[in-house]
């Protein structure tokens, strides 16, 4: 990256594009018309709300004063490598620096700082801010995580540049992120939630898994910040994804009416993982908040031992009586939220919930609509009970290699399913 160059033109009337580093401009003179010194650079202030913001105001430190002061971007009439210089009248502008929720200062609040990379899915520490200069303003365009950016605060990167290149014909790579895929985790609730209505991809459009990874990774009151951001069905996606032992720390930040709402919004099996594990009365607080049918569901599994399939079932299924069609099917289907693996099957009962068969996908794409389900349903059933034990039913799934297996009570009556992925997480 090129170094400022000695002297720039007046980049206020010009159509002037150049970039430089924050590193490099932190503790610049600042003059007035006359040349005369009034501080030095302390800060950037920038404005939210865009998808590169622009810088709003120069932070300035006199050189007897303590306090800070800022003064517009606007008055800024040139700037070169040891010096910003302002326009005539401009000094006299100076003012106390003041706290604005739709602001945010650089090197105080930035620089240093952990920020998460949305494009690809991780946390990375801020070295240095790349800025451009276009026509009158002053955006942030990019992020240094790189070993440059600590070269060049310290000062070193010319020499250590010229070494590498000379002994090894190399130099370190720029390592630079665009503004646009970054999520600062900014401490202040009204700063965070418009950061995340200006980033190109947003937090909640990450996996779960990885938001998970990106949330273990950050310290405690960032982790509080962004998972309380979440919209509440990324939450509970997330919680689920996470380690057990941080659920709870996560939980102890979040008020009680949330973290209802995010049981509500998670599987049933796996919100009852979560509340098996909270000491009795908090557990019994949270499941009084959850609203029907979500705390029944909860409820009943709670009843079952650990280790048994009635622990590890889920209420997510799909079934039809036998009489239905295909057709039936099909808006049943088309109907429900349920994720797919709990939906790869549809379960046949019954007027009484009595499970009597089961059918796949491939009979509603591949059978007349008019066809009912009891002539087709494969009556064949491989079932488990909800106090058989996991290990019974790990072995069934390897024997069979079916993707889920219905669980059942001692009248046949239907009372859950086992996914794949259920078996698979009850092994760790």
């Amino acid at each position: 990256m090129q170094k400022l160059e000695a002297q720039f033109k007046d980049f206020q009337e010009t159509n002037i594009h150049m970039f430089l580093f924050l590193s490099e401009i932190l503790g610049r003179f600042v003059l007035d018309a006359e040349n005369e010194p009034i501080g030095k650079l302390a800060d950037l202030k920038v404005r939210l709300g865009e998808l590169f913001p622009k810088v709003a105001t120069l932070v300035v430190k006199k050189r007897r004063g303590k306090k800070l002061l800022e003064l517009d971007w606007q008055e800024v009439q040139s700037l070169n490598a040891a010096v910003i210089r302002l326009k005539p009248g401009s000094a006299e502008k100076l003012r106390p620096l003041e706290v604005n929720p739709q602001e945010f200062l650089l090197r105080e609040e930035l620089l240093d700082k952990q920020v998460v990379d949305t494009f690809g899915a991780k946390i990375e520490r801020v070295n240095d801010i790349h800025l451009l200069i276009v026509s009158q303003d002053l955006r942030i365009v990019h992020v240094d995580y790189g070993i440059r950016g600590i070269l060049r605060r310290l000062g070193w990167l010319k020499g250590i540049d010229f070494f590498t290149n000379w002994l090894f014909a190399y130099q370190f790579e720029d390592k630079m992120i665009s503004w646009k895929y970054i999520q600062p985790l900014l401490s202040d609730p009204t700063k965070q939630s418009l950061t995340l209505n200006v980033t190109s991809r947003k937090i909640h459009e990450i996996h779960p898994s990885d938001l998970a990874d990106i949330i273990e990774e950050l310290d405690q009151i960032n982790r509080a910040t962004v998972f309380r951001s979440l919209d509440l069905q990324t939450a509970a996606q997330t919680l689920e994804e996470v380690d057990p032992k941080l659920q709870l720390k996560l939980i102890e930040s979040t008020s009680v009416e949330q973290v209802s709402d995010i049981l509500e919004e998670m599987a049933p099996d796996e919100a009852t993982d979560f509340l098996a594990d909270l000491p009795e009365e908090k557990k019994q607080k949270l499941i009084l908040t959850m609203e029907n049918p979500s705390r029944e569901a909860v409820e009943e599994l709670l009843k079952f031992k650990e280790g048994t399939a009635g622990s590890i079932m889920t209420k997510d299924f799909l079934s039809v009586r036998k009489d239905k069609t295909i057709g039936d099917a099909i808006e049943e289907f088309r109907k429900t939220v349920y994720p797919l693996e709990s939906i790869s099957y549809i379960y046949v009962t019954d007027q009484d919930n009595r499970l009597v068969g089961v059918s796949t996908l491939r009979h509603l794409i591949t059978c007349e609509k008019d066809a009912t389900l009891g002539k087709l349903m494969n009556t064949h059933l491989i079932k488990v009970e909800p106090e058989d034990h996991v290990d019974t039913v790990t072995a069934l799934f390897k024997k069979y290699k079916f993707m889920a297996l219905p669980v059942v009570d001692k009248e046949d009556i239907l009372k859950g399913i086992i996914t794949l992925q259920d078996i698979m997480q009850s092994q760790f």
